[in-house]
């Protein structure tokens, strides 16, 4: 994932309200939302390259997400998979707090993430670029490829888009689709210095990315009522036979 936008025990209906883009090389192999073959309890997307996943939940209502921390300077080509982290908690019996202290420990396996994770009611964040894991308390957040709440464009622009609706409002997933569909770019002056170049930097600067070869493959949305109810959409996005941009829409509702 390359943003994702979520909010807490803050909206009437729901604990959990959760909306985001994944961003990868188009030539990543990638199986779209659905049930995990080898793990039928698991529904999420699959890099079939590296055996993990972006993001993906279950039925008694975990959920992990992943991004990278976007640091050229120390990257590790022998690193392990960050998808890893998604896949082991949600096949795993850890709770939420005892997971983390564990990713805690071995974040150094990895190269910079961020990791967004609970179960029910209770929700976890830790980057192995940051501080110490910590318990998410209400609110309404923004998380790129820096840490919680980095105030990127791209961040602030989504959640200006969305609070309304994510705090207190009736849920769009059509609404919340197009605002993950943004391909504006933002003034040069207000781009991020993370070490991958001006060019790079401008590129990866919109909401949702498209250049060749590297773009927003996928925009997803979770719903967790405090009902106890889970829907999950996913706006999968190809390139066409005519050269153009397809899309392919999944929704499943536990």
């Amino acid at each position: 994932m390359c943003i994702i936008l979520f909010s807490c025990h803050i909206h009437p209906e729901y604990s959990l309200i959760l909306a985001a883009n994944r961003d990868e090389f188009y030539h990543r192999p990638t199986a779209p939302l659905g049930f995990w073959t080898d793990e039928p309890s698991v529904l999420g997307g699959r890099d079939l390259e590296g055996g993990g996943s972006w993001m993906g939940v279950t039925g008694d209502l975990k959920i992990a997400a992943v991004t990278n921390y976007r640091d050229p300077s120390r990257l590790n080509t022998c690193a392990r998979s960050r998808g890893e982290l998604v896949k082991r908690f949600l096949r795993g019996e850890k709770s939420p707090g005892a997971y983390m202290r564990h990713v805690e420990k071995t974040g150094g396996d990895y190269n910079g993430f961020n990791l967004l994770m609970g179960q029910k009611d209770r929700f976890w964040w830790h980057s192995n670029r940051g501080p110490a894991a910590k318990e998410i308390p209400p609110g309404f957040y923004g998380l790129s490829n820096h840490l919680l709440d980095t105030p990127w464009p791209k961040i602030k622009k989504s959640k200006a888009a969305l609070e309304g609706m994510f705090t207190s409002g009736k849920i769009d997933a059509e609404a919340i689709f197009d605002a993950l569909a943004d391909r504006s770019f933002p003034p040069v002056q207000e781009l991020p210095d993370t070490g991958v170049g001006l060019e790079w930097e401008r590129m990866l600067s919109p909401v949702f990315i498209a250049s060749p070869g590297y773009g927003t493959r996928s925009s997803s949305i979770v719903l967790m009522g405090k009902n106890g109810s889970l829907r999950f959409l996913e706006r999968e996005f190809f390139v066409d036979k005519d050269g153009g941009l397809g899309q392919t829409t999944r929704e499943f509702d536990l």
